[in-house]
């Protein structure tokens, strides 16, 4: 019985091991652009896309290491609802940058 909870646990969460692996990438992802800014090292627009780089990387690993999107079972319906949600999200990002440059150039 414990064995079959231990393979439980395991399909479903994650090692200490991963966790720690985590938490250290999403430290260094966060303290990356943070030198960066806090030294003046880049242009904005180098310093603009270093964080946008640094986001999505943040991003994968939060997936990645405490979402645990890679270790599900087949069908991929949270895979599926992410991509979805990603999609909308970027939708509506898209149309408002697009809306706020029309209304800046029709003023």
């Amino acid at each position: 019985m414990e064995n079959h909870n231990a393979n439980a646990h395991n399909a479903h969460g994650g090692s200490m091991k991963s966790y720690v692996i985590g938490f250290l990438f999403s430290i260094i992802l966060t303290i990356i652009p943070l030198v960066v800014v806090m030294n003046d090292m880049l242009s904005k627009t180098a310093t603009t896309v270093l964080i946008l780089i640094m986001a999505i990387l943040q991003f994968a690993v939060q997936l990645i290491f405490f979402m645990h999107i890679r270790d599900e079972e087949k069908p991929r319906f949270n895979l599926m609802a992410l991509i979805f949600g990603l999609v909308i999200l970027l939708t509506i990002v898209a149309g408002s940058i697009w809306i706020m440059t029309y209304n800046a150039v029709a003023s």
